[in-house]
């Protein structure tokens, strides 16, 4: 991974000519104010059409045991994936980022793909928008499986939308399961700059209408 320290006041444009480029910024940590520039030298992402969804977990989006929304509540999932969870004991979300991507949120290059059972947010995502790619940012979950219901259907969307690129910045044993491969710096370039310049369509499907998982299923078998 590389990283240069940012000096100037960055903007919710040089961000996304950044992403453009293949950079992101991060912080050392919630409490530091400032940011760096991160290129890994390998990339992950999960194919739009390689998404691995589980025996167990394709039971669990069919039941429709969460709802599935986007773009409710950004705040709200922006403090989920900064809270401390399993495996996680600190977080990178600081004061500028929450500020950044809350102004890309309201410019409508960020998005939310949100988990709610009886009307409490248990988990979710969010991510940047650019073209026909979209960048995972974060993720969390309060209840078991919540984020991972979240992706599958941010996968879907995704693919109704004409996307394509998912990318994931890192890969985990999470992402993994799910599908997650890493791929050398100059290949993802090519990929990337091929997304960029497509025009992906986030709300394919309108925000106001939800979609059962027996849908986002058979969305993924198209």
């Amino acid at each position: 991974m590389s990283g240069a320290e940012l000096n100037l006041e960055i903007t919710p444009q040089v961000l996304l000519k950044a992403y453009a480029c293949g950079i992101f910024p991060m912080a050392e940590s919630a409490d530091d104010p400032g940011l760096y520039w991160v290129e890994p030298e390998f990339r992950g992402i999960i194919p739009l059409d390689g998404v691995i969804v589980s025996h167990r977990l394709a039971r669990t989006i069919r039941s429709d045991r969460f709802e599935i929304v986007v773009d409710r509540d950004f705040d709200a999932v922006i403090d989920g994936c900064a809270q401390a969870g399993p495996g996680r004991r600190t977080t990178w979300i600081n004061a500028s980022i929450r500020r950044l991507y809350g102004e890309l949120f309201r410019l409508g290059h960020c998005h939310t793909v949100e988990a709610y059972r009886n009307g409490r947010l248990v988990g979710g995502l969010y991510g940047v928008d650019l073209g026909g790619a979209f960048f995972g940012e974060s993720m969390f979950h309060r209840e078991s499986d919540a984020s991972k219901v979240a992706l599958v259907h941010l996968v879907a969307r995704l693919r109704r939308g004409g996307y394509q690129l998912l990318d994931t910045q890192f890969v985990t044993d999470h992402l993994t399961s799910l599908g997650a491969i890493e791929l050398p710096r100059s290949l993802y370039h090519r990929l990337l700059d091929d997304a960029v310049a497509a025009d992906g369509d986030f709300l394919a499907w309108p925000k106001e209408e939800s979609r059962s998982g027996t849908e986002i299923l058979a969305a993924l078998a198209d």
